[in-house]
Order: structure tokens, then C-alpha cells, then sequence
């Protein structure tokens, strides 16, 4: 039986990959009407990305829950960041899909933003760290 937590984990990998088959769509969708037969630089950077993050969700994030040592709160609120992050940055390479606006977010960025990337980088390295050391203490 697994650990509660991990099922939700889980449960949040398969609702990012299935935001990536629908991204896939919208990637596909958008090929197939360009003249140069590819989709907007961040439709792929999403869809990819998507891919990428419900893997690493449901085949690093889970089983370091599953297996962590640290008490459920701790392991829900270091999974919550991890895969918070993940589906913020999802969100924001479909926005700039949508937008249109730009092919490098860095180059054209808007001031503010320092923040949110401080907060995706804490979020997802200092969840990682958490639960990695959690699973360490359990079974090293």
C-alpha cells in the first residue's frame, strides 16, 4: 500500500501528462497550420516541457515521498512546491504560447519577474532537498 501522499503525487503527475497529450494537440494543431510546419517556440517549449515534469513527478517526486523518512506534513507541503513549481512553469510557457509575443522570455521579460523565479527556484530545489534528505534518513 502506498503512502497517501504519494498517491496524490501520482495523481498530480497524470493530470500534468495529460495536460501534455492536450498540449500536443495544440502543438500538432499549430504545425500543421504554419507555413514553415512548426508551432510557436514556447506551444513546444509547454508541451515539452509538460512531458518532462510528469515524469519527473511521478518517478523522482513519488518515490522520494513514498520512501522519505520526514513526518507527511513536511513530505506534502516539500511535494506541494516541487510540483506547485512545475505546473507554474507549465502554465506560464502555455501563456507565452498563447501571447505570441516572444521567442525568448529572458529577452523580452517584464520587470517583476525576478521574484517569481527566485520563488520557482526556491520552491523547486528546496522541495527536492527536502525530500531527498527525508528519503536518506529512511533508507541509508
Amino acid at each position: 500500500m502506498i503512502r497517501q501522499e504519494t498517491a496524490w503525487v501520482l495523481f498530480a503527475a497524470g493530470v500534468i501528462f495529460l495536460a501534455a497529450l492536450f498540449l500536443g494537440v495544440w502543438k500538432w494543431q499549430q504545425s500543421m497550420s504554419s507555413p514553415d510546419g512548426t508551432a510557436h517556440r514556447y506551444v513546444n517549449v509547454a508541451h515539452n516541457s509538460a512531458l518532462l515534469y510528469s515524469f519527473a513527478t511521478s518517478a523522482v517526486v513519488a518515490p522520494l515521498v513514498q520512501f522519505s523518512g520526514w513526518p507527511s506534513a513536511v513530505n506534502v507541503t516539500a511535494a506541494a512546491a516541487v510540483v506547485g513549481m512545475f505546473v507554474v512553469t507549465i502554465a506560464n510557457y502555455a501563456r507565452l504560447g498563447i501571447e505570441g509575443r516572444t521567442d525568448n522570455q529572458m529577452r523580452d521579460r517584464k520587470t517583476g519577474l525576478r521574484g517569481v523565479r527566485e520563488a520557482l527556484i526556491i520552491g523547486e530545489i528546496g522541495g527536492t532537498a527536502v525530500l531527498l534528505t527525508g528519503f536518506a534518513s529512511a533508507q541509508l
